[in-house]
């Protein structure tokens, strides 16, 4: 039997990764439904961005922050392969591998802002110039920090986050069969994913949603769900990527079957 057969999990990625991700659970027998939460868009003022940058290789860092910024910033690099590169996690890494980028550092220790802040690189970063390509309205710790240390920081920001609006039907249909009992988990990989996610479930889908196990792509997106009144189980990937949820949701299956 497979591992995961007998679950249904509802993936609420955007898209593409929404696609990814749900063959990785139906491959380990889950059954998915899938209610992208948020929608990614394109900066409308990325070539005007790209002109104000200056020249890319004046900076001595590129931080990518998530695959969706290489998947919309790979550009500003002008095909440039000589730029020191970071990536906050292996995800990301992989991702400007495969858009013919070359990575210098990768946080060691876990994924991150914070893993990043901790390498040794990033430690004595005084008069040094990193550019940060990231989406809208993202998190600032990381800029504060390098500036604290002596950084100068700029950003990149490529896409646009917005709530996803779905088809019409598509919210109700996914709480009917939520309703039956036929979810059993929730994933969610960023904060602003499971904002949304509630802001576009009705009222009842709420209700479901505060007494199902969620499957949390980080300890931030965990302790939101607290805050806004979740109550179900938790469950918390090592790393918000396909890897990491798919292995926390093994690992969770098997503890709950020898229970």
């Amino acid at each position: 039997m497979a591992a995961l057969e007998g679950l249904a999990v509802l993936v609420t990625r955007p898209e593409p990764q929404a696609a990814t991700l749900a063959r990785r659970l139906a491959e380990q027998g889950a059954g998915v439904f899938r209610l992208p939460a948020i929608e990614l868009h394109a900066c409308d003022d990325l070539v005007a961005q790209r002109a104000a940058l200056g020249p890319i290789d004046r900076f001595h860092w590129i931080v990518f922050v998530s695959t969706n910024a290489v998947r919309f910033g790979a550009r500003l690099l002008d095909e440039r392969r000589d730029l020191k590169l970071a990536a906050v996690g292996p995800a990301t890494a992989v991702a400007l591998n495969h858009a013919g980028f070359r990575v210098a550092l990768v946080p060691s220790g876990g994924y991150g802002s914070e893993s990043l802040l901790a390498s040794p690189e990033f430690g004595h970063v005084q008069g040094q110039r990193v550019l940060i390509v990231r989406g809208d309205s993202g998190r600032e710790l990381l800029a504060d920090e390098l500036t604290t240390r002596g950084a100068q920081v700029s950003y990149a920001e490529v896409y646009e986050r917005r709530c996803a609006r779905p088809v019409p039907g598509a919210v109700a249909a996914v709480e009917a069969e939520w309703s039956r009992g036929a979810i059993d988990i929730v994933t969610a990989t960023s904060p602003d994913v499971l904002k949304c996610l509630y802001e576009i479930l009705s009222p009842a889908g709420r209700s479901l949603l505060a007494s199902t196990a969620l499957l949390a792509g980080s300890p931030r997106i965990a302790a939101l769900a607290r805050q806004i009144g979740l109550k179900g189980p938790l469950v918390l990937a090592s790393q918000p990527d396909d890897n990491g949820l798919v292995d926390a949701l093994l690992k969770w299956r098997r503890h709950t079957s020898d229970s």
